[in-house]
């Protein structure tokens, strides 16, 4: 997440400070370009694992900090939430066995941050969206307390101006209110870097884009959030609206989120690209910066352009333009930040294999992709690949195509003609290209885990199975094997909870009425549904009565008007209870009052209701 010794911009004096700073950088870039400072003539790759940790019973732990301090090495940092941990590789030139050093290195301290895990009873998981994360894990408790993390969730929040709303529509339907920017955290990434030559790199940054949608369909592994079955890769959708600072004006006037895949295709050179990003969004964070990138370049040092990072920091395209000093060399670079965490090391490795192939391999006459491609349909491909995954129908050079096809007789060919041009070891790039294959022939992560969510809920609670399905994406990982090799989930186990709470066993889809509806219609519904309990909401939406079914057995007894309302008959003292109540303590209030059902309120909003049925077999264990 980038620099941590920050603060919100809170006067003019700071704003002009930041801003001269940022000016001084991009006049300090277009000069290495134009010098030709700059690396060029070697390739080297590097990335950042981003990961979970869960608690003993597959939950969102809240523990980083302490687990970064058990591991004590410089090549892990924190996150925005405290269930979540990064990891930066090692840069490594791109040669012969480069790939198996680096997947080496990641297994190494993935090890190291699976013991430290251990010792402070949890667990290291690579996914994309964490199955088991809810509204719970998404409170400022779960904020990683650095000055970044507080200063970007402020500023953003400020600039934003309201509440960050977010809808998101696939199978399920998700619609919710957040006050924070920490649904952020729910994005696990896999970051890729790429060094590129300062010549070739409006070229290459173009290409990226172009493969960006075909490279997704096949990467794919988050397709669940908050219990809803969503996009192929949901993360894409989530991250842009989690963090989208504009208010329904500005979307109106096109102005781009600060999460985006472009709306063109690159030219110039990269400082074109930094000086649009300037353009088009508002600083958020500043830092005292004691460096005249100007000035240290006529000493003959190389400037690490302070201003121009930290902004670039606080935007997040999907393939982000990087600066960078590496030796007391100046180097460019591509970071791509669309593909997901896991579902193995394997398959990650498999995922930076092809897509470095494929942009090594990139045929001349890619070179200026505005005379081959239009901008619209690589960022339309990108979107489907997104919501589809392997099931997307691709467009590519004017020609509509199936992912599989496009993939296998267009793009997988000229990925292995770009390693073998690299000079990677040719049992490594069979080994690689062989997992992805495998992928788009039988089935990949977001397939695996939505088969198994739809066979697990025919018999279980919802919660119960994501935390199967979190149980299991360990298992596999530990196993060491691709994707695409692993077993459904046997539907028969039953995972013991140790910290159940209501929220874990709540029914969220529900029936509700309002109070001025026909006490008759209320009643026939909860008979044509077998509905117990029906709550209650007033015209603003908030609860204010019960119907049980003993109302039901009345107006069916033809003991009630017809004609009266729900307000007239509706128990109108409700007790509710909150998604933290532990399981005991609803089991207790419920004997208590003689009441089979306590309605679940969170931010004075009804979000569910957990009934005597749900929490028994927890009175009985």
């Amino acid at each position: 997440m980038g620099e941590q010794k920050v603060s919100l911009q809170r006067n003019s004096k700071t704003q002009t400070q930041f801003v001269e700073h940022l000016l001084q950088d991009i006049e300090a870039l277009e000069y290495m370009l134009e010098h030709n400072i700059f690396e060029s003539g070697i390739t080297r790759i590097g990335a950042e694992q981003e990961f979970c940790l869960v608690t003993k019973d597959w939950r969102p732990a809240n523990n980083a900090d302490p687990i970064l301090e058990e591991i004590n090495d410089p090549h892990f940092t924190t996150e925005l939430a405290k269930y979540n941990l990064e990891i930066n590789l090692d840069p490594v030139e791109l040669k012969k066995d480069c790939f198996q050093v680096m997947r080496n290195q990641l297994e190494s301290l993935l090890i190291k941050a699976n013991v430290a895990a251990k010792k402070n009873n949890s667990k290291v998981v690579l996914t994309g969206i964490l199955p088991t994360i809810t509204q719970t894990h998404l409170k400022l408790d779960y904020i990683t307390e650095r000055p970044r993390y507080l200063a970007l969730n402020e500023r953003l929040m400020a600039q934003r101006g309201s509440h960050f709303h977010l809808h998101l529509m696939g199978v399920d339907e998700l619609s919710i209110q957040h006050d924070s920017v920490l649904f952020e955290a729910c994005n696990t990434s896999f970051q890729l870097h790429l060094q590129i030559d300062p010549d070739d790199f409006i070229s290459s940054f173009n290409w990226a884009q172009a493969i960006a949608g075909p490279v997704l369909t096949v990467c794919t592994n988050s397709p669940l959030l908050l219990g809803r079955e969503l996009w192929s890769e949901t993360r894409i959708a989530l991250f842009k609206q989690s963090i989208d600072t504009r208010h329904t004006t500005l979307a109106l006037k096109d102005q781009m989120p600060r999460v985006s895949f472009g709306s063109h295709w690159a030219t110039g050179s990269i400082v074109d690209i930094y000086k649009e990003n300037i353009a088009q969004y508002k600083s958020v964070l500043a830092q005292e910066i004691d460096e005249n990138s100007m000035e240290e370049i006529k000493k003959g040092n190389i400037p690490k352009l302070k201003a121009l990072s930290l902004h670039n920091g606080t935007l997040y395209p999907w393939n982000r333009a990087c600066y960078g000093v590496g030796g007391g060399k100046p180097h460019l670079r591509i970071e791509n930040r669309y593909i997901p965490a896991g579902p193995s090391v394997l398959d990650e490795m498999a995922n930076f294999v092809f897509w470095v192939g494929l942009m090594k391999g990139r045929p001349k006459k890619f070179d200026d992709m505005s005379k081959v491609m239009d901008f619209r349909d690589a960022k339309s491909n990108f979107i489907k690949a997104a919501r589809y995954g392997s099931e997307a129908l691709l467009r590519w050079e004017g020609k509509e195509y199936t992912t599989n096809e496009l993939l296998k007789t267009v793009l997988l060919p000229i990925t292995k003609k770009g390693l073998l041009n690299s000079n990677i070891n040719s049992d490594d790039i069979d080994f690689y290209l062989k997992i992805i294959q495998d992928r788009i022939s039988l089935k990949g992560g977001s397939k695996w885990m939505i088969s198994n969510l739809r066979t697990l809920k025919e018999k279980q609670k919802t919660d119960q199975a994501l935390r199967l399905i979190t149980r299991y994406t360990y298992k596999n990982q530990k196993k060491g094997f691709p994707v695409s090799q692993w077993k459904n989930i046997p539907t028969k186990v039953r995972l013991k909870d140790f910290t159940p709470w209501v929220g874990h066993v709540m029914t969220t889809r529900l029936f509700t009425v309002k109070e001025y509806d026909l006490a008759s219609l209320a009643t026939s519904i909860m008979e044509w549904k077998n509905i117990h309990h029906m709550p209650v909401e007033n015209e603003n939406g908030k609860l204010c009565g019960l119907l049980t079914w003993t109302h039901v057995k009345k107006m069916k007894s033809k003991k009630m008007d017809k004609n009266v309302t729900v307000k007239d008959i509706m128990v109108d003292k409700v007790i509710t209870t909150t998604p933290t109540t532990s399981i005991e303590e609803a089991i207790t209030v419920m004997k208590e009052n003689l009441i089979g059902c306590l309605p679940v309120i969170q931010h004075e909003e009804l979000i569910g209701i957990v009934t005597i049925k749900d929490v028994l077999v927890f009175d009985h264990e």
